[in-house]
């Protein structure tokens, strides 16, 4: 049994990974700024008021969980909004800015906050996107969305790297096309099938494999 926190687990691929690892048996601690009525119904152990751009309330999470160790890191809080050119007005710029702040620095400021409570040989999975390949930006737009998760894919890779001695490793993983909420219920694929292929990916992560970057199909994709 393993120890698994994820953040933004109150919906969509959150909450869907934490039913997943639940019910293989896994103690979950389930992060977020609000609850809800699903989450609760997992049983897994929920601390609210987490919001992962707040530096504050961030700080404050290590302190919550007392001697709790962390097998399992799922870095999946984000926002997604798009600015287009020749619309990028005061509040385009702060969309942008918001969504580094979530998207970007916000698994980094947890990282940072855990670690502490993370274990030898723990595994850190970003929830990225491949809208933030490079190569792979065939249609542009998505100013803030793109960039952030661009950034998010260099945080990640620095990541394996400092991480490596301690004998942890991470993945940087694209969820899919998925129909959530985030993107009004749009997409290729569910939840459940989203995590069921990002909690396979998590399971085969080795130091080898550290710094990579995946499509939750297993496909390696392109930075």
């Amino acid at each position: 049994m393993s120890t698994v926190l994820i953040t933004g687990a109150n919906r969509g691929i959150g909450l869907a990974l934490t039913r997943l690892y639940r019910a293989r048996g896994d103690e979950v601690i389930a992060v977020c700024r609000r609850s809800s009525a699903e989450l609760e119904a997992t049983g897994a152990r929920v601390e609210v008021g987490i919001d992962v751009a707040d530096a504050a309330a961030v700080a404050a999470l290590p302190g919550r969980l007392g001697d709790v160790r962390i097998d399992v890191l799922l870095l999946n809080a984000g926002i997604f909004t798009n600015e287009k050119l020749g619309e990028l007005d005061a509040g385009a710029f702060a969309a942008i800015v918001r969504q580094f702040e979530v998207n970007t620095l916000g698994p980094l400021r947890v990282t940072e906050a855990l670690l502490g409570h993370l274990d030898q040989g723990a595994r850190i999975g970003i929830i990225t996107s491949r809208m933030g390949s490079i190569t792979d930006n065939g249609s542009g737009g998505y100013y803030g969305y793109r960039a952030s998760k661009a950034a998010v894919n260099a945080v990640g890779k620095s990541l394996a790297l400092d991480l490596a001695p301690r004998g942890m490793a991470v993945a940087l993983l694209h969820p899919g096309f998925v129909a959530t909420e985030m993107v009004g219920g749009k997409g290729d694929i569910s939840p459940e099938e989203s995590a069921s292929g990002l909690a396979a990916r998590m399971d085969e992560l080795t130091l080898e494999r550290s710094g990579g970057f995946w499509h939750s199909n297993g496909s390696p994709l392109p930075w």
